[in-house]
Protein backbone atom coordinates (compact mmCIF):
# COMPACT_ATOMS: atom_id res chain seq x y z
CA UNK A 1 0.00 0.00 0.00
CA UNK A 2 1.39 3.05 -0.81
CA UNK A 3 1.68 6.22 1.95
CA UNK A 4 0.43 9.39 1.06
CA UNK A 5 2.88 11.28 3.65
CA UNK A 6 4.03 14.47 3.34
CA UNK A 7 7.79 15.73 5.00
CA UNK A 8 8.55 19.39 5.75
CA UNK A 9 11.55 20.88 3.91
CA UNK A 10 12.02 24.30 4.90
CA UNK A 11 9.08 26.26 5.21
CA UNK A 12 7.54 24.03 2.14
CA UNK A 13 5.96 20.39 2.30
CA UNK A 14 7.03 18.10 -0.27
CA UNK A 15 4.52 14.96 -1.50
CA UNK A 16 6.35 12.05 -1.30
CA UNK A 17 3.68 9.36 -2.78
CA UNK A 18 5.94 8.52 -5.58
CA UNK A 19 8.80 8.12 -3.57
CA UNK A 20 6.86 5.59 -1.02
CA UNK A 21 5.91 3.68 -4.11
CA UNK A 22 9.61 3.22 -5.77
CA UNK A 23 11.56 2.60 -2.47
CA UNK A 24 11.68 1.45 1.49
CA UNK A 25 8.64 3.90 4.03
CA UNK A 26 9.95 6.66 5.36
CA UNK A 27 12.14 7.24 8.81
CA UNK A 28 9.62 7.38 11.55
CA UNK A 29 9.75 11.03 12.80
CA UNK A 30 12.74 12.03 15.05
CA UNK A 31 15.56 10.12 13.40
CA UNK A 32 18.17 11.47 11.91
CA UNK A 33 17.13 10.76 8.66
CA UNK A 34 13.53 12.81 9.45
CA UNK A 35 14.82 16.03 9.57
CA UNK A 36 15.46 18.69 6.98
CA UNK A 37 19.05 18.73 5.53
CA UNK A 38 21.23 22.24 6.43
CA UNK A 39 24.00 22.79 4.58
CA UNK A 40 26.77 20.90 6.79
CA UNK A 41 24.74 17.79 5.90
CA UNK A 42 25.34 18.69 2.36
CA UNK A 43 28.45 18.46 1.92
CA UNK A 44 30.06 15.08 0.50
CA UNK A 45 31.11 12.35 2.39
CA UNK A 46 34.39 11.09 2.31
CA UNK A 47 35.74 7.72 2.22
CA UNK A 48 36.94 7.93 6.04
CA UNK A 49 33.97 9.17 6.74
CA UNK A 50 31.39 6.25 5.79
CA UNK A 51 30.72 7.60 2.25
CA UNK A 52 31.53 6.61 -1.25
CA UNK A 53 34.70 5.51 -2.10
CA UNK A 54 35.65 7.54 -5.64
CA UNK A 55 37.82 5.65 -8.45
CA UNK A 56 38.85 7.28 -11.90
CA UNK A 57 36.51 6.57 -14.63
CA UNK A 58 37.37 3.42 -16.82
CA UNK A 59 38.68 4.84 -20.13
CA UNK A 60 37.92 2.37 -22.82
CA UNK A 61 40.56 1.10 -25.64
CA UNK A 62 39.64 2.97 -28.84
CA UNK A 63 38.71 -0.51 -30.86
CA UNK A 64 36.44 -1.25 -27.94
CA UNK A 65 34.43 1.87 -28.16
CA UNK A 66 34.10 1.41 -31.98
CA UNK A 67 33.16 -1.81 -31.29
CA UNK A 68 30.05 -0.84 -29.06
CA UNK A 69 29.21 1.85 -31.49
CA UNK A 70 29.00 -0.39 -34.77
CA UNK A 71 27.20 -2.99 -32.45
CA UNK A 72 24.44 -0.40 -31.81
CA UNK A 73 24.29 1.27 -35.46
CA UNK A 74 24.36 -2.21 -36.53
CA UNK A 75 21.56 -3.67 -34.42
CA UNK A 76 19.11 -0.70 -34.90
CA UNK A 77 19.55 0.62 -31.22
CA UNK A 78 21.55 4.30 -32.59
CA UNK A 79 20.64 6.14 -36.12
CA UNK A 80 23.64 5.76 -38.62
CA UNK A 81 24.36 9.38 -38.63
CA UNK A 82 25.53 8.85 -34.49
CA UNK A 83 28.59 7.49 -36.58
CA UNK A 84 29.09 10.75 -38.27
CA UNK A 85 32.69 12.19 -37.44
CA UNK A 86 33.82 8.78 -36.28
CA UNK A 87 34.41 7.43 -39.92
CA UNK A 88 36.37 7.88 -42.87
CA UNK A 89 36.19 7.42 -46.69
CA UNK A 90 33.45 5.13 -47.69
CA UNK A 91 32.79 3.73 -44.97
CA UNK A 92 29.98 6.07 -43.49
CA UNK A 93 28.00 5.63 -46.72
CA UNK A 94 28.08 2.03 -46.56
CA UNK A 95 26.68 1.88 -43.24
CA UNK A 96 24.23 4.30 -44.20
CA UNK A 97 23.53 1.25 -46.80
CA UNK A 98 23.86 -1.54 -44.39
CA UNK A 99 22.11 -0.13 -40.95
CA UNK A 100 18.43 -0.34 -42.22
CA UNK A 101 19.00 -4.09 -42.63
CA UNK A 102 20.45 -3.99 -38.81
CA UNK A 103 21.91 -7.26 -39.16
CA UNK A 104 22.66 -7.54 -36.00
CA UNK A 105 19.22 -7.39 -34.36
CA UNK A 106 17.59 -9.55 -32.64
CA UNK A 107 14.35 -11.16 -31.75
CA UNK A 108 15.30 -12.17 -28.43
CA UNK A 109 17.86 -10.86 -25.99
CA UNK A 110 20.04 -7.78 -26.90
CA UNK A 111 23.03 -8.66 -28.98
CA UNK A 112 26.75 -7.99 -26.20
CA UNK A 113 29.81 -7.17 -27.43
CA UNK A 114 31.69 -10.67 -26.06
CA UNK A 115 35.30 -10.02 -27.03
CA UNK A 116 37.46 -7.37 -28.93
CA UNK A 117 40.82 -7.95 -29.31
CA UNK A 118 43.29 -5.51 -32.06
CA UNK A 119 46.47 -6.75 -34.55
CA UNK A 120 48.12 -3.55 -34.40
CA UNK A 121 49.88 -2.27 -37.57
CA UNK A 122 51.35 0.78 -36.86
CA UNK A 123 50.73 2.08 -33.39
CA UNK A 124 50.51 5.23 -33.85
CA UNK A 125 48.13 5.27 -36.84
CA UNK A 126 46.30 1.77 -37.90
CA UNK A 127 44.81 -0.86 -36.01
CA UNK A 128 42.65 -3.78 -37.20
CA UNK A 129 40.19 -5.63 -34.65
CA UNK A 130 37.61 -8.46 -34.65
CA UNK A 131 35.17 -8.55 -32.13
CA UNK A 132 32.59 -11.35 -31.16
CA UNK A 133 29.15 -10.54 -30.72
CA UNK A 134 26.74 -12.62 -28.66
CA UNK A 135 22.94 -12.90 -29.05
CA UNK A 136 21.55 -15.38 -26.55
CA UNK A 137 23.26 -18.46 -27.81
CA UNK A 138 24.49 -17.25 -31.36
CA UNK A 139 27.54 -15.56 -31.74
CA UNK A 140 28.59 -13.65 -34.84
CA UNK A 141 31.92 -12.03 -35.89
CA UNK A 142 32.53 -7.92 -36.96
CA UNK A 143 35.97 -7.13 -37.87
CA UNK A 144 36.77 -3.08 -38.38
CA UNK A 145 39.88 -1.07 -39.00
CA UNK A 146 40.68 2.20 -37.14
CA UNK A 147 42.97 4.47 -38.72
CA UNK A 148 44.31 7.49 -36.95
CA UNK A 149 44.19 10.90 -38.28
CA UNK A 150 45.92 13.86 -38.06
CA UNK A 151 43.53 15.43 -35.27
CA UNK A 152 44.91 12.41 -32.85
CA UNK A 153 41.19 10.82 -33.42
CA UNK A 154 40.39 7.18 -34.14
CA UNK A 155 38.31 6.62 -37.44
CA UNK A 156 36.62 4.05 -38.68
CA UNK A 157 37.45 2.77 -42.38
CA UNK A 158 36.17 -0.39 -42.94
CA UNK A 159 33.86 -3.15 -40.98
CA UNK A 160 33.27 -6.42 -42.08
CA UNK A 161 30.52 -9.19 -40.98
CA UNK A 162 30.59 -12.72 -41.34
CA UNK A 163 28.81 -13.63 -43.78
CA UNK A 164 27.66 -10.43 -45.59
CA UNK A 165 31.41 -10.68 -46.90
CA UNK A 166 33.44 -6.84 -46.92
CA UNK A 167 30.54 -4.06 -46.30
CA UNK A 168 32.71 -1.05 -46.59
CA UNK A 169 36.87 -0.37 -47.39
CA UNK A 170 39.05 2.11 -47.26
CA UNK A 171 40.75 3.54 -50.98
Amino acid sequence: MVSLGYAATGDRHVHHAHRHALSAPPPPHGSAGSRPRGAADARPRTPAQGGPTRTAPRTLPPHTVFAERLLAVLSGERPVHWMLGHTVGAAYEQLVRLAPETPLRSLGPRPVLRRCSVQVHSPQAVVEAFATIATGARVRAMAFRLERGEDQRWRCAAVELDGLGTTTGHA
